[in-house]
């Protein structure tokens, strides 16, 4: 029996998780033998690997997904089409045992054609789709970095309004203590005036 961990999941645990994952949508197969596939080589429980996949790293392959569903539809497409053209092709071989058919076989050869179109139409869309879905999360990526970059300049901009503030407060604090000194030494009114560099310089009255 395999050992139930506790430990963190590391990247290589979540690759073998999506590749197994994959591969059963790809086949045709459940979610939940690819968690007991994927539990089986991590020594994990398949409800921990449940949790893991649709929690975080599901988010991580949405364009995989939806590829490897498309390569599962084109398969059960393929086999469906080649059961079906078995069973008209007996049905044909049948009758042209009996009385060949010229109008039979213009009606399978139409309909083939129709059916291969129809599926290559239907491949069309979903590479579309995978399309639309690639330049999606190009143009999400592209709006992070630029909400990344503007967020730098805010913190930027507010450590300098910050620190500016700081310092206003400090030359304040100065000047009021200056002040109360001179009241207390002089009893009288005292004028200062701004340096430069931003201190007070007491004037002569």
């Amino acid at each position: 029996m395999a050992v139930k961990r506790q430990d963190a999941w590391t990247p290589d645990d979540d690759l073998i998780l999506a590749e197994v994952t994959l591969r059963h949508i790809r086949e045709g197969g459940t979610q939940l033998n690819a968690f007991e596939e994927v539990a089986e080589k991590l020594g994990r429980t398949p409800a921990a690997c449940g949790f893991r996949w649709n929690s975080l790293v599901r988010k991580k392959y949405e364009a995989a997904i939806q590829i490897a569903k498309a390569q599962r539809q084109k398969k059960k497409q393929e086999k469906h089409s080649r059961s079906r053209n078995r069973v008209k092709a007996e049905e044909l071989n049948l009758g042209q045992d009996q009385t060949a058919s010229l109008d039979a076989i213009i009606r399978f050869l139409r309909q083939h054609k129709a059916e291969v179109l129809e599926m290559r139409k239907r491949q069309g869309e979903l590479e579309k789709e995978i399309e639309e879905q690639d330049d999606r999360i190009r143009r999400l990526s592209e709006e992070n970095e630029e909400m990344k970059g503007r967020l730098n300049n805010v913190q930027t901009d507010y450590r300098v309004v910050n620190d500016d503030y700081k310092a206003l407060i400090q030359i304040m604090d100065r000047a009021r203590k200056l002040a109360l000194l001179e009241e207390e030494e002089d009893g009288g009114q005292t004028r200062f005036r701004m340096e430069a560099n931003g201190n007070l310089e007491r004037m002569d009255k």
